[in-house]
């Protein structure tokens, strides 16, 4: 199991898929408010003056000696929902980012949202 305090010292690492395509470089970690374990990443994905941050599931996440593997295949994490360089997470866009990945969303019982970036 990965920790939230271990990714974060990956931040600017490489973030690539099973197969070790490059995907992007790791921004954040977002984690699960339940369960206070990581759940999410944003990758930096895009050209220098255009770069935006994608979402990744960290399920199954392995760090290598300077790579944060994940499951999810790269073409699928480019097309994830993403947000600005310097942008939050909108809570109202929560949900999709659980659905394109065919996760479930499960905010808290007040409404309270499923993910808090550390």
């Amino acid at each position: 199991m990965i920790h939230a305090a271990d990714v974060r010292e990956w931040r600017d690492r490489d973030v690539v898929d099973a197969q070790s395509h490059k995907i992007g470089l790791l921004e954040a970690v977002y984690v699960d408010t339940a369960t206070d374990e990581p759940a999410m990443a944003t990758v930096r994905i895009g050209l220098p003056t255009r770069h935006r941050l994608v979402f990744v599931p960290l399920a199954d996440a392995i760090a290598g000696p300077d790579y944060l593997r994940v499951c999810s295949v790269k073409a699928l994490v480019r097309q994830a929902p993403s947000i600005g360089t310097d942008d939050v997470l909108p809570a109202e866009q929560e949900e999709a980012i659980f659905k394109h990945y065919g996760l479930d969303y499960k905010p808290g019982a007040a409404g309270e949202r499923q993910l808090a970036r550390r």
